[in-house]
């Protein structure tokens, strides 16, 4: 009895250390986890320097209408971002829709426009003297919509979060096995039957993931709610900085925003269903695509319809903007230099990403416990914080513990990777589901070591999550502002910079040419992963 006592202890020690992560993982888990923590040890040092004064703002009731107001703009906007972004995923990956890739990249490219470029479009078009408003009067309809408030900042954030569903959905949708949806068919179910007892389970933490990302760039937006004039818990920490001059108070609003991110997290991974996705043995059928039928042309009608509101409303108004002062527009070589930085400082942003976001997924997939869930819950933080609050955070570490760093481009990149590291490892946790162990053990058994096993299995079978990952890190870092302003060198310019300087003083022909450039970029990326996508489908 002692000796089988012995023995199986012995074999439950061997499964705990198999459990184990290794030991590179846990590094690269602690560095990132070291580097999330320093701007929420800002935030709290700086509330901390200013005592109970900083808690002032804390138990004003105001404070708390900015916290209701906040959680239902996220509320809101993760309810527009699913219910624009899951119909547009299936349409253009299970179904018969003629010419699926270009509605494909319709879809995505909203990623393109900022939300504050959006949120400026819409006063453009929908403001009393606004174009569109015009043009339906000169049409005999007298339509006044209200933009400004709840209202046009939800349709807004929700416009501009969309992608991320669409993004997280097909992918998932793409790598699904269609033996699933045939054997729910075999028992009987119908269509509706099969796809809710097949499909659907399998694709909610996609689904999840990309809502997730789309409530947190909700609450931490800053640009689109207050052109929008919509107080939110961003604006009022943003005056506490701007107006009040107030850094203790606004870092205490800061870490309550921070802690409504927080409590985000672990309320979706508390509903997240883990489903494995492992493609079974052999080569994965294509599945049939669903014919539409006569629901064809109201599919077309509705991604049309969504694609107008995030894309056409932008591009027209940037035309406006060109076709009102095109004298005023300054040399070209300008807008070529504010690309090439951005180029430059997004591509390393984005590289470094991804090459850090793939052994974090597999950290988080294969070794869930405490090490991974809490680098997890770290990055998501981060992302959820304020982008003016990072940036002062990171200036202030840069400064007083690293001054090598202060002001150049390496802490730029490393800030915005940081920043954007979670729409990485997002992107990669569907594909990594669905990375069987056993082909990973397969490959050990013929004497692959780990480098050839990731060579040969790992990085084919992640290659759309890769491609998606990396893409939106491209797109996000050619966006980001607060970190840009505050943490690039002299001298250096980006697109978004040269778009928000030019808009905020009204210069609204020199706003359209980094506009453009921004939205060329953006098709143009969108293009390569929408067919990478297809291809690997």
């Amino acid at each position: 009895m002692t000796t089988y006592a012995t023995a199986r202890a012995a074999v439950g020690r061997r499964a705990r250390r198999r459990a184990r992560p290794p030991l590179p993982l846990l590094a690269v888990a602690l560095a990132v986890g070291a580097m999330a923590v320093v701007p929420v040890a800002y935030l709290a040092l700086r509330a901390l320097e200013g005592g109970a004064d900083a808690m002032g703002p804390l138990l004003r009731q105001r404070t708390l209408e900015l916290v209701l107001s906040t959680i239902v703009l996220g509320v809101s906007v993760t309810v527009g971002s699913v219910g624009l972004g899951v119909p547009l995923a299936w349409l253009t990956t299970s179904t018969d829709l003629p010419a699926r890739r270009a509605w494909s990249v319709l879809a995505i490219a909203p990623l393109a426009v900022p939300s504050y470029l959006l949120a400026f479009a819409f006063v453009g078009a929908f403001a009393p003297r606004g174009w569109l408003v015009g043009l339906l009067t000169e049409l005999g309809l007298e339509v006044t919509p209200s933009v400004y408030g709840f209202g046009g900042t939800t349709v807004v954030l929700s416009l501009a979060t969309m992608p991320y569903v669409v993004l997280a959905t097909r992918a998932a949708l793409a790598r699904l096995d269609p033996a699933t949806d045939e054997a729910a068919r075999s028992l009987g179910d119908g269509a509706w039957a099969a796809a809710r007892t097949a499909v659907v389970p399998v694709i909610v933490p996609a689904v999840g993931a990309g809502a997730l990302l789309a409530c947190l760039y909700a609450i931490a937006d800053f640009g689109a709610v207050s052109i929008l004039r919509y107080d939110t818990l961003a604006t009022a920490i943003y005056s506490q900085y701007r107006f009040s001059f107030d850094r203790s108070g606004a870092a205490a609003l800061a870490l309550l925003l921070l802690a409504l991110a927080l409590a985000l997290v672990w309320a979706e991974a508390r509903v997240r269903r883990r489903v494995a996705l492992a493609t079974p043995h052999g080569r994965r059928r294509v599945a049939t695509p669903v014919r539409l039928g006569r629901w064809r042309w109201p599919a077309m009608l509705f991604i049309v319809a969504v694609a107008f509101l995030a894309l056409g409303i932008p591009v027209v108004t940037i035309v406006s903007w060109l076709a009102a002062g095109s004298g005023a527009i300054r040399s070209p070589e300008l807008g070529l230099d504010a690309l090439r930085d951005s180029l430059v400082i997004a591509g390393a942003a984005a590289a470094l990403a991804i090459a850090v976001a793939v052994p974090l997924a597999h950290l988080v997939v294969r070794f869930p416990g405490r090490w991974s869930g809490s680098t997890e819950r770290l990055l998501y933080a981060v992302y959820a914080l304020p982008g003016i609050s990072l940036a002062l955070a990171l200036v202030f570490f840069t400064l007083n513990a690293v001054p090598v760093l202060y002001q150049t481009l390496l802490a730029l990149v490393l800030a915005i990777s940081l920043r954007y590291l979670v729409q990485a490892v997002g992107a990669l946790r569907g594909p990594m589901l669905q990375v069987s162990p056993r082909t990973v053990e397969a490959a050990r058994s013929l004497g692959e070591g780990s480098l050839g096993v990731l060579r040969t299995v790992t990085l084919p079978l992640l290659r759309p999550g890769l491609v998606a990952g990396a893409t939106l890190v491209l797109l996000s870092a050619l966006k980001e502002l607060p970190l840009t302003l505050l943490l690039a060198p002299a001298g250096t310019s980006t697109l978004a910079t040269e778009l928000w300087d030019a808009a905020r003083e009204a210069f609204y022909a020199q706003a359209a040419v980094p506009a453009a450039l921004l939205l060329a970029i953006s098709f143009a990326s969108v293009g390569l992963l929408v067919r990478r996508g297809e291809m690997q489908a």
